[in-house]
């Protein structure tokens, strides 16, 4: 089985987070899972769940609604 990755091609970090808006992920987990085992694209699948629970899906904690400022 291939994991596939998360990336939506929405690359933008939330620097308050240090997540990626569009996947969730962290710039370690983004700049090693090209050379990650299987497992461990796992185990980044179940960290973007918990991360997507605790903040209504969004990186932000907004939901996915834009900021006032957008």
């Amino acid at each position: 089985m291939t994991v596939p990755s998360p990336c939506i091609n929405v690359c933008t970090m939330i620097e308050e987070r240090g997540l990626c808006r569009g996947c969730l992920r962290t710039l370690d987990e983004i700049a090693r899972w090209s050379s990650m085992s299987e497992e461990d694209k796992l185990q980044v699948w179940r960290q973007i769940r918990l991360r997507q629970a605790q903040t209504g899906g969004a990186a932000d904690g907004d939901g996915g609604q834009p900021s006032a400022a957008a």
